[in-house]
């Protein structure tokens, strides 16, 4: 097992090396590119025309082969550490250490020495890995594939360059660290129920426990019939950028160590409360208890082995009269919440609300004791009702969501990742180097009718929250014009079909396509019969007497949209 693993590295080392030699290429290729389109910019003859045809068709073969081979390498690396990741997974526990093995091998295998759940109750303004005792942080920070990590960070700052190849994944000794830090940043980590796994997966659900039957003591004993049920969960990724200032090159392993843990944490923690509540897969990333609650039909991916589907979004949606005070207002707050009952229910409950909801519910709350004081009987729970409150900003005024946490299901992947702002503009400016942290994970109710949404302000409460926009993965064209032709339908972003008509004295018409990322690749082609040619964008497309197909395709990120416009030029 171990030299497999020996293997499968020594052979990321050469394919990354092979990587890193083709993103190379793609400098002089994209600078030939530029070229080619300020020569088609000078054309003035035929001649010219033609000339310039050669070399775009002889560059587009070239580009076509280089696209491939980068593709196929990238994908190459990624099966190759997907290998080295599951062969690490199904790795036995190593055998104790004799006494003439080598130290950083007895390194490698140690496990942690200390109690990482003691994370979760560290200050705000005390790192994770500083908690931990010298000597382990120490131990740690030595073994080689930190230092391989952390030797590599430090490249990054100095170099100020980004992540070459692919993202750095972080060394499995930081990874049980980060993932309890995490519960420090995500408050609602703490509510539900968190599952370890990778690609998509099933959850098993056991359905209603039968009733045990009576019998007498000498009786065959009757069988009991169990049901279960099972939940999908799919694959999104998550992660935002963090700042890392420049200086830390200078300081110690353990210092940056400790800053690149508290970094990953941070960034992903906060992204993942926001989706438990409110997230929605048509936005990758996992179903939020809201919307689900929102839901007025069964969805069309509602797995067929998944629990019965109910329609909750008035029973389990509620607005209360904002006029409602003291026990008037307790009451109906009771009864509300006492729409999460279901014959699953288990554990604790949680509401989640911002701090002007939590202080409202204080408000009403305020009796006298009997020396005369004043007081709130709302201090971290929720009265009468039970359950833990969490502040969440995010939230809007008089909205409480709430129910039981364990109901809740959240599948993170095993793996994170770390990687580095690709510009550099930002790190020239402010001296610091963008990093980000980046994890996949996918959740949603086990169970919806489990838990409530409830505003107190007698409005109906919010069951959508607007995301930050994925720029990094937009392909979506802001624009699309062919000459003065007009388009059917008229031009949405969403839609990528049209059709054209010109007539037989428009020989030609130039294709402007304006994307919503000014980064965003385009490439255009025009297809008139049997034969295709390259337009470069605000270009001038021939048009063939009959059916002429242009197709506008945008590349950002991992997304690509595909846009066809087909044109018709009368006969003469």
């Amino acid at each position: 097992m171990a030299l497999k693993a020996l293997m499968l590295g020594q052979s990321i080392k050469m394919k990354e090396t092979q990587l890193r030699a083709l993103e190379e290429r793609g400098t002089t290729i994209a600078a030939r590119e530029a070229e080619l389109e300020q020569a088609i910019a000078e054309v003035e003859t035929d001649e010219q025309r033609a000339a310039v045809e050669t070399m775009v068709a002889e560059f587009d073969s070239e580009r076509s082969a280089y696209d491939a081979e980068l593709t196929a390498a990238r994908q190459e690396l990624d099966q190759l550490r997907a290998q080295l990741a599951e062969l690490e997974d199904n790795e036995p526990p190593a055998p104790a250490q004799t006494r003439g093995a080598e130290h950083s091998q007895e390194v490698r295998t140690m496990p942690i020495n200390f109690d990482l759940r003691s994370i979760r109750k560290l200050p705000s303004n005390e790192r994770a890995f500083d908690a931990l005792p010298f000597e382990e942080r120490q131990r740690i920070a030595a073994t080689p594939t930190a230092r391989a990590f952390i030797g590599e960070i430090r490249s990054i700052i100095s170099n100020q360059r980004a992540v070459t190849g692919a993202d750095l994944t972080i060394p499995v000794e930081f990874l049980d660290i980060v993932r309890e830090n995490m519960f420090r940043y995500s408050k609602l980590l703490n509510r539900v129920r968190v599952r370890v796994g990778r690609g998509v997966g099933r959850q098993t659900i056991g359905d209603l426990v039968p009733e045990a039957i009576w019998t007498e003591c000498c009786g065959a004993l009757n069988e009991l019939t169990f049901g279960f049920t099972q939940i999908e969960v799919d694959c999104y990724k998550v992660g935002g950028y963090v700042p890392l200032c420049n200086s830390l090159k200078e300081e110690s392993d353990l210092d940056l160590a400790g800053e690149v843990i508290e970094m990953i944490s941070q960034s992903i923690g906060y992204a993942i409360d926001k989706a438990i509540l409110y997230g929605r897969p048509s936005l990758k990333m996992p179903t939020g208890i809201v919307p689900s609650l929102a839901q007025t039909s069964q969805p069309s991916d509602w797995p067929v082995s998944g629990p019965a589907w109910t329609d909750l979004h008035t029973s389990n949606i509620i607005t209360l009269d904002s006029s409602l005070t003291g026990a008037a207002f307790w009451a109906a707050l009771t009864v509300a919440a006492g729409n999460t009952f279901t014959l699953y229910n288990r554990g604790e409950m949680f509401w989640a609300m911002n701090s002007k909801t939590y202080a409202l519910l204080k408000a009403k709350a305020v009796t006298a004791t009997m020396t005369g004081e004043w007081v709130a009987a709302v201090n971290g729970e929720m009265p009468i009702i039970s359950g833990n409150i969490d502040v969440l900003e995010f939230i809007p005024d008089g909205d409480i969501i709430g129910g039981y946490g364990d109901l809740y299901l959240l599948r993170r992947h095993s793996d994170t990742m770390i990687g580095a702002d690709e510009t550099g503009h930002y790190n020239r400016i402010n001296d610091i180097t963008l990093f980000w942290g980046k994890t996949r994970a996918d959740g949603k109710p086990i169970i919806r009718g489990a838990f409530v949404a409830i505003n107190i302000n007698g409005q109906t409460p919010t069951t959508e929250l607007p995301f930050a926009g994925d720029i990094a993965n937009d392909a979506a064209l802001q624009s699309l014009t062919v000459g003065a032709l007009s388009l059917s339908p008229s031009f949405n972003s969403d839609t990528m079909t049209y059709t054209a008509s010109a007539a037989n004295n428009v020989t030609s018409a130039a294709v402007t396509a304006t994307p919503e990322q000014a980064d965003a690749q385009i490439a255009i082609t025009v297809t008139s019969g049997t034969t295709t040619k390259n337009v470069v964008n605000g270009g001038s497309a021939a048009l063939a007497v009959g059916v002429n197909t242009i197709t506008t395709t945008i590349t950002k990120g991992g997304s690509t949209r595909v846009y066809t416009v087909t044109v018709t030029r009368a006969a003469s």
